[in-house]
């Protein structure tokens, strides 16, 4: 199976990345991007043919290890 989390920062948290990737658009002529948020994905390959038990095994790596769930959000796909 194959997991796809993929990892944004919170509404309201500051996005630097997205706020100068928004700034570059404007300036090579893309107005009409309104705003940018950048976010990060994570595939993971897993040993697991139990749906239920690998969304809940890749449930604990992010909130283990790999988002920050103060300021992060995430959401999962098993495939």
């Amino acid at each position: 199976m194959t997991a796809t989390v993929n990892i944004f920062l919170k509404e309201g948290v500051l996005d630097p990345q997205g706020k100068a990737a928004h700034h570059a658009l404007d300036s090579l002529g893309f107005s009409d991007v309104e705003n940018v948020r950048i976010g990060k994905q994570i595939i993971l390959q897993l040993d697991c043919d139990d749906k239920a038990k690998a969304q809940a095994e890749v449930k604990e790596m992010c909130e283990t290890l790999l988002a920050n769930t103060v300021i992060e959000d995430y959401s999962i796909e098993i495939h």
